[in-house]
């Protein structure tokens, strides 16, 4: 017999990405754990504060996300959240720079590569959130009973 498959479904409702980011990926991923997993508004709200280089290009990929989620129209953007956001190490940029008495340092130019998902969060009312706990506590509890043996 066949086994039924369970398919993954994904809530991406849009995403954006920039590759080449000239900022290093270190002060991006502090930038980009500010914002993971809230909502549009709160993550315009806290990179409009923000001071620094890599808040701005964040700012410009997560508008984008929302430019395309709403281009798409499979979303309202009020209950859009930032479901995943990755910076990862581009290429180094290297360049020599003169120093004194003719000799030239090494200069490295870190870039980074990011990309932003945009999730769609799940209305869910009272007896919902009653049943997957439930649900969960089943799990749990069946996870246990097959240790045992």
């Amino acid at each position: 017999m066949a086994k039924a498959q369970a398919q993954k479904t994904d809530n991406t409702a849009s995403r954006a990405s920039l590759w080449m980011a000239q900022c290093s990926p270190l002060r991006t991923r502090l930038v980009a754990d500010l914002i993971r997993g809230q909502s549009l508004e709160e993550a315009n709200r806290r990179l409009l504060l923000e001071k620094v280089k890599p808040a701005k290009i964040i700012l410009k990929i997560l508008r984008s996300a929302m430019a395309n989620a709403s281009q798409k129209g499979l979303a309202d953007l009020d209950r859009l959240y930032v479901s995943e956001i990755l910076v990862d190490e581009g290429p180094r940029i290297k360049r020599f720079m003169p120093r004194a008495q003719g000799r030239a340092d090494q200069r490295l130019t870190r870039t980074s590569h990011i990309s932003l998902k945009l999730g769609e969060k799940v209305a869910m009312g009272p007896g919902a959130l009653k049943k997957a706990k439930a649900t969960a506590k089943a799990q749990q509890q069946k996870s246990q009973k097959g240790g045992e043996k």
